[in-house]
């Protein structure tokens, strides 16, 4: 950090915060283990009214990694997926699978089958642990992996019998498990055996979450437990989460945001989360209230819904002392809408699953509007010429490259590109984030636009030349261009113009399309938008002109 020590940001740095924090040495599961010692009969979690104390959370996650080692043979390297959105089961399995030696494989519950498939062959997952209502889709999607096993619980096993919050009907509507050779959740936890020794170090592998790359393969990220550390203490330390804290975990824990804040960073200082399985705005308000959330995280769109529902200047939102989030810039008239109902500035912040979350960070005393924030701990920022690799001033626009702490140890099977996301500038080693943005005079940073053409759906990545490449798998398409349609709920739609073959024109709808897509796409990225076209605007060597159709999107909204 000597480099950084010029660094004009530091001017506007958090009065009383250390500039640079120390993080433990010790694997991730320390966090609960230490929390169960601390405050053993506290609540850890409160999922709509079922409320887990720190005890009891370490007794099933050593239950857990029992089972994982003694019954199953996982040992130490070995990788193992969860594949299901928020629940308690998730918390237990992840802190369960590193105390067993072994390694995270966070997957996105919306992914598609086929996308599924290619991300447990190719991190060589031997396990998955999932819910009744992902079932069908671990079953198709681990043909021809090494997946040994598959573990199925339901939403049900810790949902109490009156709730205290508003259940989403889709937790409410999940099938019966009746898969043969799955072992059932419950099962899992019955078992007298001993955990095995701790074998793991904090600089061994402890995490590989999974990121769509520029092609739209998903690349895996190699997190030790000791590049995961610095964002969860960081959060801790910027975000002022104390013990007595009480945090509201919307976002998704498969995601590296809700990772670090909405659950390692809660449990690691003894505060309690109240866990939400999918995002309800009603829920999150009736949460708020009842159990007097102090804090936050999340992204823009989750704040643009909760502000929306009828009656809300009405709701008691005076326990709230930090809202904030990523993913996607935060509306100016929302984040004003915001402040007169909390008096809370939205504190925005920005980071990679590279960088396993923030790399930045607004000073919650001083926040800047759809900005990224300055660098946090120990971490160095720049901007440079995407070309030549020179430094730029502030104001002028380039790529954004950062050196972190948190900075992952590189891509899971992909030297070559692992190589290709580093640049070394004044013998310094940094990434290259593939974003463009600039830094002002005041060392705070913004994003212009995204270098590798990414379409930012509610926070969700989405690469159009992927979307493209399954769209031209079609019979009726033939040609295809996908760009962001400005949309007020989710900030960019995923839009897809298409030249149909002539024998399907007028045989074949939009709505026909878009059925198709969403059957094999996943959730979030198959287009919502069908515009069929004659023609699409193409340069002279033939090449597409995507931007054309971006400017022409963007203009006539």
């Amino acid at each position: 950090m000597s480099q950084s020590s010029d660094r004009p940001w530091f001017k506007y740095w958090p009065p009383h915060l250390p500039k640079t924090l120390d993080y433990p040495e010790v694997p991730l599961f320390n966090i609960v283990e230490v929390s169960s010692q601390r405050y053993p009969n506290k609540n850890a979690i409160i999922y709509y009214g079922n409320k887990i104390t720190y005890r009891e959370l370490w007794e099933n996650v050593l239950r857990f990694s029992a089972f994982l080692h003694n019954e199953l043979g996982v040992r130490k390297g070995d990788r193992v997926a969860i594949f299901m959105p928020n629940s308690v089961q998730w918390v237990i399995a992840y802190y369960g699978i590193l105390r067993a030696n072994a390694i995270l494989v966070p997957i996105n519950p919306l992914i598609a089958e086929d996308e599924l498939n290619y991300i447990l062959k190719d991190s060589g997952a031997v396990g998955v642990i999932t819910l009744s209502l992902y079932l069908n889709k671990v079953i198709k999607a681990r043909e021809n992996t090494q997946v040994k096993w598959v573990i199925a619980g339901r939403f049900k096993d810790y949902l109490p019998q009156q709730p205290e919050i508003k259940i989403h009907p889709l937790v409410q509507k999940e099938p019966e498990i009746d898969v043969k050779d799955v072992i059932l959740w419950r099962d899992s936890l019955r078992n007298n055996y001993s955990p095995p020794q701790v074998e793991v170090k904090a600089e061994d592998i402890a995490v590989i979450p999974y990121t769509s790359g520029t092609t739209g393969f998903p690349k895996g990220c190699i997190h030790t437990h000791s590049t995961i550390w610095p964002t969860i203490l960081g959060s801790v330390v910027w975000n002022m989460v104390t013990p007595s804290a009480v945090v509201l975990s919307s976002l998704p824990v498969f995601h590296v945001t809700g990772f670090v804040h909405s659950l390692n960073a809660p449990l690691y200082i003894g505060a309690t989360m109240v866990l939400l399985s999918v995002w309800d705005r009603e829920a999150a308000v009736d949460a708020i209230e009842k159990y007097r959330i102090t804090h936050w995280t999340n992204i823009s769109t989750m704040v643009v819904d909760l502000l929306a529902l009828p009656g809300i200047e009405k709701r008691n939102l005076s326990s709230l002392i930090l809202i904030g989030g990523g993913g996607a810039a935060m509306p100016e008239a929302v984040a004003k809408r915001l402040k007169e109902l909390t008096g809370l500035d939205y504190i925005e912040g920005y980071g990679l699953t590279e960088t396993m979350s923030q790399t930045h960070v607004n000073p919650p005393n001083r926040p800047k509007l759809q900005c990224l924030g300055i660098p946090h701990f120990g971490v160095d920022a720049l901007v440079i010429d995407p070309v030549t690799g020179e430094v730029l001033p502030p104001n002028k626009e380039g790529e954004i490259v950062v050196k972190c702490p948190s900075l992952f140890k590189g891509y899971w099977n992909k030297d070559e590109e692992t190589r290709k996301s580093f640049i070394t500038i004044n013998g310094i080693e940094y990434f290259r984030t593939g974003d463009l943005g600039y830094m002002d005079e005041e060392g705070y940073f913004f994003i212009v636009d995204r270098i590798k053409r990414m379409i930012n759906r509610a926070g969700y990545k989405v690469w159009p030349t992927k979307v493209e490449n399954k769209l031209y798998q079609h019979p009726a398409v033939l040609e295809a261009c996908v760009v962001a349609s400005p949309d007020p709920r989710v900030g960019e739609e995923v839009k897809a113009y298409i030249v149909l073959k002539p024998e399907y024109k007028g045989k074949v709808t939009a709505d026909e399309i878009r059925e198709w897509c969403k059957q094999h796409m996943s959730a979030y990225e198959y287009p919502r938008i069908i515009e069929f076209v004659d023609s699409l605007p193409k340069s002279g060597s033939g090449k597409i002109l995507w931007r054309v159709l971006q400017e022409k999107e963007k203009g006539i909204k």
